[in-house]
């Protein structure tokens, strides 16, 4: 098994650090890793979330693109030899809005490597939501709106089936982001039916051996206080595993000491 962090982020994260990434390279290579993707946020329709501040922390825009590929591009031929940096996005699913994801990936898709797609955004109070950005957020735009946490994670797991259609149609690896997302603020929420839970998760399997998309093995969520957990359990990576989807981990990181934190979980889980 190829050690590879294949979710990682960098300066050019709104929400991110400021450090290059020669800082997360280094760290992937003193830990062993023998690939790195680079998964940056890519820009976002204007006015997803009707929220001014919140969106121009969320992604780049359109302008930086150019930088960014230049940028992974470099570091990429630096430490060749040394470590198979990989050049790739995390895109947002956008509910019937694929035309905007082709814009983003179609200019580059000669060079795409690596695509995560991910469910950040919901229909919610008001217009789009953002599920991952604050308790209180998600109680008063998520869950009053839906009425029960039941309805919202059928929602969002609504939106991760049509996620791993949009997947398909990327260039490069897929894989589907952090697939359990939805209980980042589990703690602080309202309790959640794991039962419903694990039912979701069996209908998204099929999905993922028929269309050949991967997931993304997300280890982020054990470093969040609400959560605890990664954000896919080990009973589904080993189910993956056994149906021949490719599982990968990914430490999210967002600054260069997440660097392969939680490697660990994902090492066993893989290994039985």
């Amino acid at each position: 098994m190829i050690k590879w962090d294949g979710h990682s982020h960098t300066k050019f994260c709104k929400h991110g650090n400021p450090d290059e990434l020669e800082r997360y390279l280094d760290r992937a290579v003193e830990l062993g890793f023998e690939r790195y993707s680079v998964t940056e946020h890519p820009p976002l329709p204007e006015g997803l979330i009707d929220d001014p501040k919140l969106m121009a922390e969320l992604a780049m825009g359109f302008e930086e693109m150019p930088a960014y590929f230049g940028y992974v591009r470099e570091y990429k031929n630096k430490y060749e030899g040394r470590l198979d940096v990989a050049i790739g996005l995390e895109f947002d699913y956008l509910h019937e809005n694929f035309a905007f994801t082709e814009r983003i990936a179609e200019p580059w898709a000669d060079v795409l490597e690596d695509c995560v797609v991910s469910v950040h955004y919901l229909p919610g109070r008001g217009g789009m939501r953002c599920i991952d950005y604050k308790p209180d957020d998600f109680q008063v735009h998520l869950l009053n709106y839906y009425g029960t946490m039941e309805k919202v994670v059928n929602e969002y797991f609504d939106h991760v089936e049509l996620a791993i259609e949009t997947a398909v149609r990327l260039p490069g690896r897929k894989r589907i982001g952090h697939l359990e997302l939805i209980e980042k603020f589990r703690q602080a929420l309202p309790p959640v039916n794991e039962g419903l839970i694990h039912e979701r998760l069996e209908r998204v399997l099929p999905l993922l051996v028929k269309s050949g998309v991967g997931v993304d093995v997300n280890t982020a969520g054990l470093r969040v206080p609400t959560c605890g957990k990664a954000y896919v359990p080990e009973w589904f990576i080993r189910k993956c595993t056994e149906a021949g989807v490719e599982c990968v981990y990914g430490s999210d990181s967002h600054k260069p000491d997440h660097v392969g934190f939680g490697w660990d979980y994902f090492e066993r889980a893989v290994q039985g």
